[in-house]
């Protein structure tokens, strides 16, 4: 077996960016990274998730996610962050102010 150690990073930006999360992916994997996306893409592709959620239940499940994203950036060396045209949101903004308070490494899909 192989010791070798592959760096782990963890992907962040909108869920409305799909085709951008897939393509790094795919892309820092075959660079030889262990890479760690998103869980669902809400906000492009899997609706079905929320349509029968009451609000309370709603609120619940997004500061759980929003939780468990922050707990697979504890796990990585570093997040790449897919900010597609410059944006950046809210959720991804509080998730690189997490990673650096925590001393990981911050990279851009766009400069």
């Amino acid at each position: 077996m192989s010791s070798r150690k592959y760096p782990v990073i963890t992907l962040c930006g909108s869920t409305r960016f799909k085709d951008e999360f897939m393509e790094a992916q795919k892309r820092l994997t075959l660079e030889g990274n262990i890479v760690i996306s998103v869980g669902l893409f809400g906000h492009s592709g899997d609706q079905e998730v929320w349509e029968n959620m009451d609000e309370g239940t709603l609120t619940k499940t997004k500061e759980m996610l929003d939780d468990m994203h922050k707990r697979k950036i504890d796990m990585a060396d570093e997040i790449f962050v897919i900010n597609v045209g410059g944006y950046i949101g809210d959720s991804t903004r509080s998730e690189i102010e997490y990673a650096i308070a925590h001393g990981k490494t911050v990279r851009y899909l766009e400069s």
